[in-house]
């Protein structure tokens, strides 16, 4: 495991959902102009699929991370937004080759749409064997890209 995956679940070990974890870690040396405490709230809601079993938290956490590194915020740059698109789309394809799915359901084996679900038997045991895994390897995954092209 690299430095960043070990730290982002430990973020997550520490309370803090998937997204929260994965945006997080990128912004702890405000490498990216986005302090983590901010990280930490505009990711929030974003654990558990959106909290209904949809994207994966770990997904939503990376595609922030994909937009804080690439995204286009100047009007009519179509050059970046296509960039960033591009980066999006590639990060997808890798995470779901590797993964199998994008959906928080799917990669959990459990359909966790009701909020009750959340904290049915057995999804605690799962988020802590399946949900670090999909961290470190949203995590590698966006490690590996190449900023530049």
């Amino acid at each position: 495991m690299t430095i960043k995956e070990e730290k982002a679940c430990g973020l997550f070990a520490d309370g803090y959902n998937c997204a929260q974890s994965v945006l997080g870690v990128f912004c702890e040396e405000n490498e990216n102009g986005l302090d983590t405490n901010t990280a930490f709230k505009l990711a929030n809601g974003f654990g558990g699929g959106v909290r209904c079993g949809e994207i994966c938290g770990a997904v939503s956490g990376a595609i922030m991370v994909v937009g804080l590194k690439c995204g286009f915020y100047a009007k009519n740059d179509i050059e970046q937004k296509s960039f960033c698109n591009k980066k999006s789309y590639e990060f997808i394809k890798k995470f779901k080759e590797a993964n199998d799915s994008v959906l928080c359901r799917d990669l959990l084996g459990m359909d966790i749409r009701k909020p009750e679900d959340h904290t049915a038997s057995g999804v605690p045991e799962l988020h802590k064997n399946i949900c670090p895994k999909m961290i470190a390897s949203a995590v590698r995954i966006l490690e590996s890209f190449d900023w530049e092209e």
